[in-house]
């Protein structure tokens, strides 16, 4: 079994910025992508950036330039470093991590992200 935690969402101004932190724990092995997803009211949940266990990185087009993902594997925690935020990027953030063998999804239970003046 796996469970996340999300830590680090909370109140930012506008250009400001946010490190949300995603700790994993239980039997985690290789080959798996974790990444950060973002859901509002009334619309579907997003994929925001991902992080495959190699390293490799996807963004969503609207946080590219902003939005750097990345991941310790010994720690097991991935972070999302959150720069130049803008209102549109208040959400509620979880982490997922995807086991690529098995197809097993695991969610965090969110954290919040405020960007309000």
């Amino acid at each position: 079994q796996v469970q996340l935690m999300e830590s680090g969402g909370g109140l930012v101004q506008p250009g400001g910025s946010l490190r949300l932190s995603c700790a994993a724990s239980g039997s985690i092995f290789s080959g798996n992508v974790m990444g950060w997803y973002r859901q509002v009211p009334g619309k579907e949940r997003e994929s925001v950036a991902t992080i495959t266990s190699g390293g490799a990185t996807n963004y969503a087009d609207s946080v590219k330039g902003r939005f750097t993902i990345s991941r310790d594997n010994v720690k097991k925690t991935v972070y999302l470093q959150m720069n130049s935020l803008k209102p549109e990027d208040t959400a509620l953030y979880y982490c997922n991590l995807y086991r690529v063998l098995s197809k097993m999804n695991y969610w965090g239970k969110g954290t919040l992200v405020t960007v309000s003046s």
